[in-house]
C-alpha cells in the first residue's frame, strides 16, 4: 500500500514538473531579438529579502510584499544610460498590462538621490513606475546583480523564473507576448 501511495504522489509531482517545463519552453518560444537574452530558470530560484526604500519615504518593503502577482523587476541607477533609454518601454509596459496579475518594480540601486530619482522620471516622462532604492544595494547583492540595468521577472510566489542582464526592447512584441503569456489566465 506505501508503495502505491508512493508511486501516485512521484507520479503526482512528475505531472507538475512536466507542466512548469511546458511553460517555461512555451515562454522559451516566444523569445526573439533582445529578448533572447531573457535567461528562463527551471527550476524558479529564490529572490531576495532585504528590504529596500519605497519612494517620497514612504517605508520600508520587501519582494514578499509583491507575492499574488507576477512581477517584472528592474534594477536601475540614474547615470545608466541604457537605464534611460528603457524606462520608458518599462512604464509601457506597466500602462499595457498592469494590475492585479502583472506589476513593474523598479530599484535604483547604489547611490541615487531621492531628488535624482524624481528629477530623471520626469526628465523622461515617467508618472506610472515606482521610485523604490535600494541605497546600500542590500537587495541587489542578494540578488545577484553585477551590473545595470538588470531585469528579473518574479512569478506570483515571489521566485524568480527569468533574469536578463543588460537593456533591452521591452516594446517589442517579443517582450508583451511574453508578458501576456504569463498573465492571461489558463482556461
Amino acid at each position: 500500500m506505501k508503495k502505491l501511495l508512493a508511486a501516485i504522489l512521484y507520479t503526482g509531482l512528475a505531472f507538475g514538473a512536466n507542466t512548469a517545463v511546458a511553460d517555461m519552453s512555451h515562454l522559451a518560444a516566444l523569445r526573439d531579438g533582445d529578448m533572447k537574452k531573457l535567461v528562463l530558470h527551471e527550476p524558479p530560484r529564490e529572490s531576495g529579502t532585504a528590504a529596500f526604500l519605497l519612494a517620497d519615504g514612504a517605508g520600508q518593503a520587501t519582494l514578499a510584499d509583491y507575492r499574488g502577482k507576477y512581477v517584472l523587476l528592474n534594477f536601475w541607477a540614474t547615470w545608466c544610460a541604457p537605464c534611460r533609454k528603457e524606462m520608458p518601454m518599462l512604464s509601457d509596459l506597466q500602462s499595457e498590462f498592469g494590475g492585479d496579475r502583472f506589476e513593474v518594480l523598479t530599484i535604483a540601486t547604489g547611490r541615487n538621490s531621492p531628488q535624482g530619482i524624481k528629477k530623471f522620471f520626469d526628465e523622461i516622462g515617467i508618472d506610472n513606475l515606482p521610485r523604490h532604492q535600494d541605497p546600500k544595494q542590500a537587495l541587489a547583492r542578494q540578488m545577484a546583480v553585477m551590473g545595470l540595468p538588470i531585469t528579473v521577472i518574479l512569478d506570483p510566489e515571489g521566485a524568480e523564473i527569468a533574469r536578463l542582464i543588460g537593456d533591452a526592447d521591452w516594446a517589442s512584441d517579443s517582450a508583451k507576448a511574453i508578458i501576456a503569456a504569463l498573465v492571461t489566465p489558463e482556461s
